[in-house]
């Protein structure tokens, strides 16, 4: 069985990290690509993403099937919406589990939420995303975007088992298209893949990450 590590690991805080100073971009000006807005917020953060990534999202669409796109859910996450994400989370866990260890509770949570510190969307180089066809229509992958491990009884987890074929086939699809244009995937969540953060940096063995936390220049 292949080991799942979790933004938790040791490992993911103690990557280095070489900052590009790759600059974050509005993906909303980019007509090829569809962005969604059920998480948007008052700025525009979360339709942000760094240049490269933006690239290597529209070079994983156009390794799609004709008629089939990326619908880009959340990018760049600021650090205190992070750090609200996760508190939350923990705080749901720790009332389900009375008596858990802190340690174990920050295990659990980061599953499904990334510690702040380490978080790819803090980065600018974490996205969610689905497909969808021309038109928008969502494809279905088995459980919805941002779904919990409770609430889809594990089905959120890229490889489980208890989904459909046909939702097992789109993500596949999907994985093979963000995986040839350099992404990896956060094996707890079939939506979240990233580039050049520490999570990406581990997992390819690359020198360093590329992506520090990312800070919003305000025109």
């Amino acid at each position: 069985m292949t080991e799942i590590i979790l933004l938790s690991d040791h490992r993911v805080a103690a990557t280095r990290v070489a900052e590009s100073g790759d600059p974050l971009v509005d993906a909303r000006e980019t007509a090829a690509l569809r962005v969604d807005a059920r998480k948007a917020d008052d700025d525009g953060s979360y339709a942000h993403v760094r240049a490269d990534v933006l690239r290597r999202l529209l070079l994983a669409q156009d390794a799609l099937p004709p008629g089939l796109r990326l619908l880009l859910v959340e990018g760049f996450r600021p650090p205190a919406l992070q750090r609200q994400y996760f508190d939350e989370y923990a705080d749901t866990l720790r009332a389900a589990h009375a008596g858990a260890r802190p340690e174990q509770i920050r295990e659990w949570a980061s599953a499904y939420i990334s510690p702040p510190e380490v978080a790819p969307h803090v980065s600018g180089g974490a996205v969610d995303l689905t497909l969808c066809t021309e038109d928008g229509v969502e494809l279905p992958l088995g459980t919805e975007v941002n779904a919990t491990p409770e609430e889809s009884a594990g089905g959120c987890r890229t490889a489980a088992v208890n989904i459909d074929a046909e939702a097992r086939a789109n993500r596949a699809l999907m994985g093979r298209a963000m995986t040839a244009a350099g992404f990896v995937n956060y094996p707890t969540e079939w939506w979240h893949w990233s580039y050049g953060d520490r999570y990406w940096a581990l997992l390819t063995e690359a020198p360093a990450a590329l992506y520090a936390p990312a800070t919003r220049s305000r025109s």
